[in-house]
């Protein structure tokens, strides 16, 4: 009798596995596998995507989040997850190289694998990137940068992590266009802000010691923006302090409030509800027996500049971007079961 016990709890606890893993039309639940870097409130937009998308196609979703923002750790983590017999991730490359290591063993399990966020260097084993354009959205706020500040002046640059592959793309991007203009000048990069508190200490420290030769700043990462604003809203009410001229990237409410009030001129908004939704509608859809137009493809989720004259319909612009996209899908992206 003592030796019947284990094979019954052996039983019971299959079944129960069994009963976890059944889904709308005999699917697995959780087939698809959802991976945030770590706490960070774009990871939070991303998620709100992701969740929409588990709605839209009935299916449940994992959400996973790791520790460190660090590809040793994503790897550890996913590695984990990989053996639970889920078919697909949406993975934020935490490496653009490093990742593709991950990918790769992904991709040998025959588990689906899109990224999102940025992207990883290609070739890449990854099926599709779902992302902002990160080095030209960059270009296009610092050309608004250089607009702003007549054409001419030194510039403030202002990273975030460094060792993020869309924080080194941006900075390529700023400088790429400062190397345009005679009269640009990158007169100082301050980085490493992973908190907004450093980021504003930081900031605080530039503007005290080189106030004079800042004509205009730039910030292309959430934290740093998120400091500078709440600093120069400080800066600008005082009659003494000249203005500077400024473009940040997203759209936490101290920037938009800032930009209501005057005290900073514009952000780059992306697209993170759509980085979550589209990547995680993609793998659904192939999980459902759509193919691959091309064996690789890299979606643009859009961004666009938002200053007081669209702050109030940018949000709508941003969704409709998504729209677009996922209307092109079954068209230009995904080829269905009977194609």
């Amino acid at each position: 009798m003592k030796k019947l016990i284990p094979v019954a709890v052996l039983a019971i606890a299959v079944a129960a596995m069994v009963a976890l893993r059944a889904g709308r039309s005999g699917r697995e639940v959780e087939p698809i596998v959802w991976y945030g870097m770590m706490p960070h409130p774009y990871m939070a937009e991303v998620r709100e995507g992701v969740e929409a998308a588990s709605a839209d196609l009935g299916t449940p979703i994992r959400i996973a989040m790791g520790q460190e923002w660090t590809q040793d750790n994503q790897s550890n983590n996913v590695r984990a997850l990989s053996t639970r017999g889920h078919r697909a991730f949406s993975i934020f490359p935490g490496d653009p190289a490093g990742a593709n290591g991950l990918f790769g063993e992904l991709d040998r399990n025959q588990q689906l694998v899109v990224a999102y966020g940025a992207e990883p260097h290609l070739p890449t084993p990854a099926k599709f990137t779902v992302a902002t354009d990160i080095k030209r959205a960059a270009v296009e706020a610092t050309e608004e940068l250089v607009r702003l500040m007549g054409g001419e002046g030194n510039i403030l640059n202002v990273l975030e992590t460094i060792t993020d592959v869309n924080t080194i793309k941006r900075d390529e991007g700023v400088h790429e266009v400062a190397d345009k203009y005679p009269g640009v000048r990158v007169v100082q990069t301050i980085a490493d802000m992973t908190q907004a508190s450093i980021a504003r200490e930081k900031i605080q420290s530039a503007l005290a010691a080189r106030a004079g030769e800042i004509d205009g700043i730039i910030t292309t990462g959430y934290n740093p923006t998120i400091a500078a604003a709440a600093v120069l809203t400080e800066w600008h009410k005082n009659p003494a302090n000249r203005r500077i001229r400024f473009v940040g990237i997203d759209t936490g409410e101290t920037v938009l409030q800032a930009i209501r009030n005057g005290s900073i001129d514009a952000t780059m908004a992306q697209n993170p509800f759509g980085h979550g939704y589209i990547s995680c509608l993609i793998l659904g859809k192939m999980l459902d027996g759509w193919t691959l137009r091309e064996p690789y493809q890299f979606v643009d989720a859009g961004n666009l500049i938002v200053n007081r004259d669209n702050i109030d319909t940018y949000h709508e612009q941003v969704r409709a971007i998504t729209d677009r996209i996922v209307a092109d899908l079954d068209t230009k992206y995904l080829k269905p079961p009977a194609e």
